[in-house]
């Protein structure tokens, strides 16, 4: 069975009298383990589609399933629950709370979910040694560099041994030394992990590190 499936997905923003369709019927599957890349220009509804297959926003129209699970028949409750447990999140501006330590930042989602303190922690520790930050634990996001601040974007994303990792435009942000080192820690990552990694860029060398290439262009697929 397929982790995640649309079908004929749609989204549509209205504002006042104007309309703009961001996905024009997009229909696609991923299976457990791959490394999707979504590949297209600004504008072309990567990042719309990223939001939709993690739980972020809701279709105007079409389906779509994650590990067998009707997301657009979900209340606002149950989709913040499979946000929550089942889908970690990466994106360009690292997104780290500033009045928190690198440790607490990459913790957070356990503790949201009732972790106990030293339990969360220690998942903390063992992510960030794994990726590199051990040494970082203790600083604030201010303290260290952008491919730091990444690396620990991509532990908090993984802590709570989500099925699916979404990354939008994760390299966007960073030189091309961190950027690449970057994109091979989220392909080892995936490998090691067996989580399944739905990325968007408009980079074609970035896109080269995932197993299939999915390139968009004006809501659909090219």
């Amino acid at each position: 069975m397929s982790l995640l499936s649309a079908e004929h997905l749609e989204k549509t923003y209205v504002t006042g009298e104007a309309r703009v369709t961001a996905l024009a019927g997009v229909s696609f599957s991923v299976e457990p383990g791959d490394f999707v890349a979504l590949m297209g220009p600004s504008g072309c509804g990567k990042s719309t589609l990223l939001h939709l297959c993690g739980a972020m926003d809701r279709a105007s129209s079409g389906s779509i399933a994650l590990d067998g699970r009707d997301l657009s028949s979900l209340g606002d409750d149950a989709l913040t629950r499979v946000r929550r447990e089942q889908v970690g999140f990466v994106f360009q501006f690292f997104n780290l709370l500033p009045t928190l330590t690198v440790s607490d930042n990459i913790a957070l989602p356990c503790l949201l979910a009732g972790v106990k303190d030293q339990e969360a922690e220690n998942k903390a520790r063992a992510l960030a040694e794994r990726v590199g930050i051990a040494h970082r634990l203790s600083h604030y996001p201010q303290q260290i560099s952008g491919g730091e601040m990444q690396r620990a974007a991509i532990a908090r994303a993984l802590i709570h041994q989500p099925s699916l990792l979404v990354a939008d435009e994760p390299t966007g942000n960073l030189d091309s030394e961190n950027g690449a080192n970057v994109l091979s820690l989220i392909a080892a990552l995936n490998k090691e992990l067996k989580v399944t990694v739905l990325l968007a860029t408009h980079a074609a060398d970035v896109a080269a590190a995932a197993s299939r290439v999915l390139r968009m262009k004006d809501g659909k697929f090219a």
